[in-house]
């Protein structure tokens, strides 16, 4: 084999060697951002809650003392009607929970994904440089 067909051989290994590396690294970070924008959002929707928690305690405070100094008893109507509104605040918070720990899953299943397409790249990548180098070795 002359000695430009193996320095063909070498460059085309080491290429694609390169770009396979190249390939992971890009899916480990990434991956590594995803999950780090999937945690972020789960610190935003904790205090986002907390928040939401905090004016239905201040609202429900309200009403308990706008009746109180209407005269009107914790019981009948006016309570049903904050015992429903309760109820109500509970299922919205319940149905917003839910939505953003869909939506933290699903920036985790990408990140995973992420690292299976970079891994499948890079091995296209090494399967093709060898094919290349096997048949820069064949012309020889």
């Amino acid at each position: 084999m002359d000695p430009l067909t193996i320095f063909l051989i070498t460059a085309t290994a080491l290429s694609g060697g390169a770009s396979a590396y190249g390939q992971v690294q890009a899916g480990k970070a990434q991956k590594a951002s995803l999950k780090e924008q999937a945690r972020q959002e789960e610190l935003a929707a904790q205090s986002q809650e907390l928040q939401r928690r905090q004016e239905l305690n201040r609202a429900l405070a309200a009403n308990v003392a706008a009746l109180s100094t209407a005269g009107i008893s914790g019981e009948g109507t006016p309570a049903s009607l904050a015992l429903e509104s309760a109820r109500q605040v509970g299922l919205s918070e319940m149905t917003i929970d839910l939505s953003e720990k869909l939506r933290q899953a699903s920036l985790k299943r990408q990140a995973k994904v992420a690292t299976q397409q970079a891994g499948l790249a890079a091995a296209s990548t090494l399967l093709s440089t060898g094919v290349k180098s096997a048949q820069l070795a064949q012309t020889e």
